[in-house]
């Protein structure tokens, strides 16, 4: 089972970090207690939180040759973790 798939780095989280928050997508069945265990062991920080949300893929479609074909993108399961006051996770350190 995997329970840490990649980090968000998007304009929204990215301005969270300033605030010692960052986000993660995880496993569907990965739980709190399994993401702050991984986000410490692989990253050398103190979690103090993990908030985590279920988001539905989105519907999609479009019109082809044989008609409208209609499809939803996978559902996936994020995690918004509260570092230790003065910890930091630098996601560029490798580039």
């Amino acid at each position: 089972m995997e329970i840490l798939k990649r980090p968000l780095v998007t304009e929204k989280m990215t301005a969270l970090n300033e605030s010692g928050k960052y986000a993660f997508e995880v496993g569907k069945n990965a739980n709190k207690v399994e993401i702050k265990k991984q986000i410490e062991k692989l990253y050398g920080v103190t979690v103090e939180k993990v908030a985590t949300m279920r988001v539905q893929g989105k519907l999609k479609s479009r019109n082809t040759k044989a008609g409208v074909v209609s499809g939803r993108k996978p559902t996936v399961k994020k995690a918004i973790v509260t570092l230790k006051k003065g910890d930091i996770i630098d996601f560029y350190n490798n580039i």
